[in-house]
C-alpha cells in the first residue's frame, strides 16, 4: 500500500522502497520537484539502522544532517536504544554528522577503518558499532541555523559549517557566547558572526577576509607537487596511497581564495585548489611546516574524490 511521502529540510522522502543499483531497496529523495538521489530503506516508525545516501552532494546543504537527526528523534520516540550503520560509506564526514545526533563509545578510526573496502564491495551489512540516539535541536537564524545540544554543536552560516575545534571554520567561546571564526596557522583569520549564549545571532555575518597576495591563482610547480604527493599518500587510507600519490603528482594544484574551506577538488578531475591563507599564515614558519599543512588540508579532499571515482567505476 502506498505511503505518503514527507519532508525534512527541503527534501521530500518517498517512503515506498524501490530497487536501487547501489543500495538495494531504497527511498527516493526529491528536491525541488526532481528525484535527486536515494537512501537505503529503513523502518521510519521504528528505525534501527542508519542509512546511506547514494549521492549526498545532490541534496541541499545541511539536509543530510537533518535527516540523521530526524532518525534519532524517531528512534527515541519508538524506544529504540541502539542503531547500527549498514552501508558502504563509513566516512569521516558521516562520522561527524552522526556525532551530532548520536552518542557512541567507538571512535572515528574504528568507524572508518574499512571505508574503502566497504565502498568497493558495496557492503550493506551492519557495522558492530552501537549508536545511541541523542538528537539535537535546530535553531534557525537569519543566515543559516545552529545545531544545539547542551550548547552549540555546529553553526551553519551562509552554507559554511563552524564547529567547536573545527578547521578552518570553528566555534570559539567568547564572553557573550560564541564566535564563528576562520583559523589558519593556529590564529584567527576572520570573524564571521557572533552568537549569544542561547545560539541566537547577535552580530554579523560579516564578509570573510580576502587573501591579499599575488599567490592566488598560481599553480604549484611539478617538483613541489611530487613532494606533496608523498605526504598526501601517507595521510590517506593505505589502500588509496598509490592513487593519491598519482593524483597529486599528475593533476593541477592551484592556490586559491576558498573562503571557509582549506582545499577543494575541481570538477571533472581537473586537479585541486588550496587556500592561499595557508601560504600567508604558515609559510613564514618554514616550508616544511607549510607542506605538512597543505597535505593535511588535501588528504580528506583527495580521499573523497578518489572514493567517488572508484565507486563510479564499480
Amino acid at each position: 500500500m502506498p505511503v505518503q511521502p514527507f519532508e525534512i529540510a527541503r527534501v521530500v522522502i518517498h517512503r515506498n522502497a524501490v530497487p536501487h543499483p547501489l543500495l538495494g531497496l531504497a527511498h527516493e529523495l526529491e528536491h525541488r520537484g526532481v528525484i535527486a538521489t536515494a537512501m537505503s530503506a529503513i523502518d521510519w516508525d521504528r528505525p534501527t539502522q542508519i542509512p546511506t545516501v547514494a549521492e549526498p552532494g545532490r541534496l541541499p546543504p545541511g539536509s543530510g544532517g537533518a535527516i540523521l537527526n530526524a532518525i534519532a528523534q524517531r528512534a527515541v520516540a519508538a524506544g529504540v536504544r541502539v542503531l547500527h550503520y549498514a552501508g558502504p560509506y563509513p566516512t569521516a564526514a558521516l562520522w561527524r554528522a552522526l556525532s551530532r545526533s548520536f552518542h557512541t563509545d567507538a571512535d572515528e578510526a574504528a568507524f572508518t577503518a574499512d571505508a574503502i573496502g566497504r565502498a568497493m564491495r558495496l557492503a550493506r551489512d551492519e557495522l558492530p558499532i552501537e549508536f545511541r540516539p541523542a538528537p539535537h535541536e535546530r535553531r534557525v537564524i537569519a543566515c543559516g541555523f545552529v545545531e544545539w545540544r547542551d550548547g552549540p554543536l555546529r553553526a551553519v552560516i551562509d552554507n559554511a559549517a563552524y564547529e567547536r575545534d573545527g578547521s578552518p571554520a570553528r566555534l570559539v567561546a567568547i564572553e557573550s557566547g560564541w564566535a564563528a571564526e576562520l583559523w589558519f596557522g593556529d590564529a584567527a583569520w576572520s570573524r564571521v558572526a557572533e552568537l549569544g549564549g542561547d545560539g541566537a545571532l547577535v552580530a554579523g555575518p560579516w564578509p570573510i577576509e580576502r587573501v591579499a597576495s599575488d599567490i592566488v591563482g598560481r599553480e604549484f610547480p611539478a617538483a613541489l607537487r611530487a613532494a606533496l604527493a608523498e605526504l598526501v599518500a601517507d595521510a590517506v587510507p593505505a589502500v588509496l596511497a598509490s592513487d593519491a600519490r598519482a593524483a597529486i603528482a599528475s593533476r593541477p594544484l592551484v592556490w586559491a581564495d576558498l573562503g571557509a574551506r582549506t582545499a577543494r577538488a575541481r570538477p571533472a578531475r581537473d586537479g585541486f585548489e588550496v587556500h592561499a591563507a595557508l601560504w600567508v599564515r604558515i609559510a613564514p614558519f618554514g616550508l616544511a611546516r607549510l607542506a605538512l599543512a597543505i597535505a593535511e588540508a588535501l588528504a580528506p579532499i583527495v580521499t573523497t574524490a578518489l572514493v567517488a571515482e572508484i565507486t563510479a567505476r564499480a
